[in-house]
């Protein structure tokens, strides 16, 4: 115990930052558990959390801070379960044709760059109210020029819609949880012109915004035409759809696509340019500066910019996060408090994990917080050093600022960025050393300036000041990602591999003492496992229309298209991005009569598409170990191998073979992703 309580006690003053970690730890344990508990589960969990914290009262401040922890962990884990049963909307469970009515909740771009619309108030033919999808997203092809789509508006169109798929592979990206915490029961297509069945009704505030954005979105783009209109309408209103593919394309591949995404540094640039802006303007008028608080009321003037700028956004989870932060910085300000440490940056977690603790998982949260967390205790670290003019020139100071910052920010997300997207940008900091300072300096700046003068219609001035600072800025990401090198690709990490990283990194930050650098440990071995994890030899997709085989080029993909979310997902995962096209020209299997037959390590694979070849596959299936189909296969007392047609992969969602030893390892989606809300 008294070793215990010298521990506890050697950490008092910095325990407070632990409280998001702690918290996130019991929220990643109900998205890990492969079964839903129950409500009364939920119940006895919170109550015995209840009763702790109780009795704690009583007992050494060493366990109690110990009970601290644990009834953190059992709220993380029950604030989860109680926001996954809070958004839960009816999901389609079956592949519908047919009429759909609905209003124009949103518009964006689909990944193949096709028009997108969400939808809600749905209505579906034939279909019961208490049945239909609250929301549905619905890409549009062919010409719909005809109409030009408007939020607010209510259309009828003739699509096809399915319930969001799987995991494309077991273990991969799960959609059916991001859909479901989105509220989005169906997703699909049509190719039929989308009609107007009634004019804008009345609007909710929440439409009015998004109205509004996209509005003030079309007008940057005709002031702006071309790549550069795009970038401005991105970074002031958050609409991408401007966007082409390369030019995003090139952002990532330089890592600069952090730019373009409204979230820490834009949120941070603008709110630092309005407070600084009031409070020195204030101070120029010694009568003013003399009787108030100039630095408090640029904080709140700062704070009102950050809240239009949040509602103007669009107000995704990124930029939400990103206000919380500066907002907890700014209130700071307010009370006389130091604003930047690790305690506002642990209240902004904690407030974004309580409100949709389902941020956790995605990649902006954990890079947001990762690089936040870095540059505050880099900073802080160096915060008794000497940065006089006299040893730091102010040239110098300031290049040296973006290169440190650049640097402490792109080590703390690379591990993450190449999780989650499977490349690794070389030239990153070079790119964000020629960038952000005109980011900083000149576009932001001229974005408030617009936004200032646009209620006289000269919004056009500050406009035109940022184009060439965004052309800049784009013409540095074509340079950068197409140098020799500029960016390499790797392979998917184990589960286990972030985690590791994250409490690795947490540990050497938060940890006070030397035993702090047990989180470089935990680091490393998160390297040797990402290193160790394998890739599947034989992934089949959810419907058993797609194959690909692992072959010493690469993956061998059964189509030269079709089914192409699936086969690049593959293909990225594997750190081997190139075109479907390509991947279908490899050898790895031969192809018999329409059937594909794959021999894996004395294993006989029969794949067939197709009503006549899938039923010559499961008659031969004497011949093989396992037949894959996309039929439905005829019930059967015995068969002399493993068949998967259509109705088993729905039970079990895509499958993975992998080789060990002299056998192979059958994988499914479903047993990876457990009997969840999402996935029932």
């Amino acid at each position: 115990m008294f070793q215990l309580s010298s521990l506890i006690d050697r950490q008092r003053g910095h325990l407070f930052p632990w409280s998001p970690v702690l918290l996130g730890i019991g929220i990643g344990f109900y998205f890990m558990i492969k079964s839903e508990p129950t409500i009364p589960q939920l119940a006895g969990l919170l109550s015995a959390a209840l009763v702790g914290a109780f009795l704690a009262r009583r007992l050494d401040p060493a366990l109690q801070v110990c009970i601290a922890a644990l009834i953190l962990i059992a709220l993380g884990f029950t604030l989860a379960a109680w926001r996954a049963h809070s958004v839960a909307a009816p999901t389609l469970g079956f592949r519908y044709y047919g009429p759909i009515e609905g209003r124009i909740l949103n518009i964006d771009r689909s990944q193949s760059d096709a028009v997108r619309l969400t939808l809600d108030q749905v209505v579906l033919y034939n279909m019961r109210p208490h049945r239909t999808p609250d929301k549905v997203r619905v890409s549009l092809h062919g010409d719909q020029s005809h109409h030009n789509h408007e939020i607010g508006q209510t259309v009828i169109l003739t699509g096809h819609l399915s319930p969001p798929s799987g995991p494309v592979e077991p273990g991969g990206f799960d959609f059916q949880r991001m859909a479901w915490f989105k509220g989005i029961g169906a997703v699909g297509y049509t190719r039929t012109p989308v009609l107007l069945w009634k004019g804008e009704g009345a609007r909710s505030l929440g439409l009015s915004i998004t109205r509004l954005r996209l509005d003030i979105s079309r007008a940057v783009q005709s002031l702006l035409p071309g790549r550069a209109g795009a970038f401005a309408a991105a970074i002031t209103t958050g609409d991408r759809s401007g966007m082409d593919n390369a030019t995003l394309e090139d952002l990532r591949a330089s890592n600069l696509a952090h730019l373009l995404a409204i979230s820490g540094l834009h949120m941070g640039l603008l709110t630092g340019f309005v407070f600084a802006a009031i409070r020195y303007g204030l101070a120029l008028v010694p009568s003013i500066a003399l009787r108030a608080p100039v630095k408090k009321i640029g904080a709140a003037g700062a704070l009102l910019a950050g809240a239009a700028y949040l509602a103007l956004s669009g107000g995704n989870v990124a930029t939400e996060r990103a206000f919380i932060m500066v907002a907890t910085m700014l209130l700071a300000v307010l009370a006389d408090r130091r604003a930047i440490t690790l305690r506002a940056v642990a209240l902004a977690a904690l407030i974004v994990l309580s409100l949709r603790p389902e941020t956790l998982l995605g990649p902006g949260f954990q890079m947001s917080f990762s690089a936040t967390i870095a540059l505050v205790a880099a900073f802080g670290w160096m915060r008794d050093a000497d940065w006089s003019n006299s040893r730091w020139p102010w040239l110098l100071r300031v290049v040296s600022g973006v290169a440190l910052s650049s640097a402490v920010a792109g080590l703390a997300t690379a591990p993450i960025a190449a999780a989650h997207f499977n490349q690794i940008p070389h030239f990153g900091l070079l790119a964000n050393i020629l960038s952000v300072p005109v980011m900083a300096t000149i576009i932001m700046p001229a974005a408030v300036l617009a936004a200032v003068l646009w209620p006289f219609g000269l919004h056009w001035i500050g406009l035109k000041l940022m184009e060439p600072a965004i052309n800049l800025i784009l013409i540095v990401a074509d340079k950068v990602a197409h140098l020799p090198g500029a960016l390499s690709h790797i392979w998917s990490p184990s589960p286990a591999v972030l985690p590791l990283v994250a409490l690795g990194f947490l540990w050497l930050v938060l940890w006070q003492g030397r035993a702090r650098f047990a989180g470089l440990a935990a680091m490393v071995v998160s390297g040797f496992i990402w290193n160790a994890t394998p890739r599947p030899d034989l992934i089949v997709n959810e419907t058993g229309s797609l194959i690909g085989v692992m072959t010493a080029e690469g993956r061998h993909i059964s189509k030269s298209r079709g089914n192409s979310f699936a086969a690049m997902s593959w293909l990225e995962n594997d750190g081997d991005p190139v075109e479907q096209a390509r991947a279908f020209g490899r050898r790895g299997f031969e192809t018999d009569e329409r059937r594909h037959v794959v021999e894996l390590h004395n294993t006989v694979i029969f794949h067939a598409t197709g009503k006549i070849a899938g039923a010559k596959a499961i008659a031969d299936c004497a011949d093989a170990d396992y037949v894959v189909v996309n039929i439905k296969v005829p019930k059967a007392e015995e068969t002399e191998c493993t068949i998967f047609g259509l109705e088993s992969l729905r039970r079990t969602g895509a499958l993975a073979l992998y080789h060990q030893g002299d056998t192979l390892r059958l994988e499914t989606a479903r047993a990876k992703q457990g009997a969840r809300l999402w996935s029932q």
